[in-house]
């Protein structure tokens, strides 16, 4: 069954502030979804709340619904971390474990899940690194460890240690607001590849970089100073921005404010 996430009348707490109100949206299978939206309009919190990120800061917590494939990502009985898993996550700043060679990085979550035996280890490295657009640059330094690596590259190994879990939706948060020109177009042509096994939500402030890679653009906004954030509207990408339905996506996209 194709994986796709339904969100409804989600609320996002940080203990008493109510920093997101009122999400209602659907995520499509194997799509690029993007996030725009002024700084401090709950975009990044709201991603986080799709994995239960969130619920790691003290006092975050929901109220509604997040479905994935009909099931109840906060129901009781559902385990947090297993959620973690199956929704993976790209951050802002690249963050490879420090002490770690490159290979180490890639096999981190399959050693935690259980895996073992190098030639399994070996199959899936080279294989996430192969989905990541990095193999042919890192094959032979493996051993290597993954903070020497540039920038990009650093970035795209996290996306190769996410993906070695195979995880059925990857989120991920700015992923190039901290890398050059060349490296973030590597990073978008890795998500068009991506979307063809993955449903990807991304948070971008670069409003090209949404209409290049994104099938689907949600548009989010703050009510006020001091109010949650919300989503204004969420449509096709080429409509959200040649036609969007709201005034204030028009004002947002043409640069009147934000």
């Amino acid at each position: 069954m194709a994986k796709r996430i339904d969100v409804s009348d989600l609320n996002v707490y940080y203990g008493q502030f109510k920093a997101v109100e009122g999400v209602t949206m659907t995520v499509e299978p194997r799509s690029v979804t993007a996030f725009i939206g002024p700084s401090g309009c709950g975009k990044s919190t709201f991603l986080r709340t799709l994995n239960r990120m969130h619920e790691v800061i003290p006092g975050g917590r929901v109220e509604g619904k997040v479905l994935l494939d009909d099931q109840d990502l906060y129901a009781s009985d559902v385990d947090p971390v297993a959620v973690r898993r199956t929704i993976g996550m790209v951050f802002q700043r690249p963050n490879p474990f420090p002490t770690m060679s490159i290979y180490d990085n890639v096999a981190a979550g399959l050693r935690l899940n259980g895996v073992k035996g190098r030639k399994k280890l070996d199959e899936v490295v080279e294989k996430s690194l192969r989905g990541a657009n990095l193999w042919n640059e890192v094959k032979d330094r493996l051993n290597k460890p993954g903070a020497g690596l540039s920038g990009g590259q650093q970035q795209r190994l996290c996306i190769a240690r996410a993906i070695a879990v195979e995880p059925q939706v990857l989120l991920m948060d700015e992923p190039c607001s901290a890398l050059d020109p060349i490296s973030t177009l590597a990073i978008e042509d890795l998500i068009n590849d991506l979307k063809s096994q993955y449903t990807i939500v991304i948070v971008t402030h670069n409003m090209q970089q949404a209409a290049r890679v994104s099938d689907r653009t949600a548009f989010f906004n703050l009510a006020a100073t001091g109010k949650p954030g919300k989503l204004v509207e969420i449509d096709d990408t080429h409509r959200i921005f040649n036609n969007p339905s709201v005034k204030a996506t028009e004002d947002y996209i043409s640069g009147r404010f934000g």
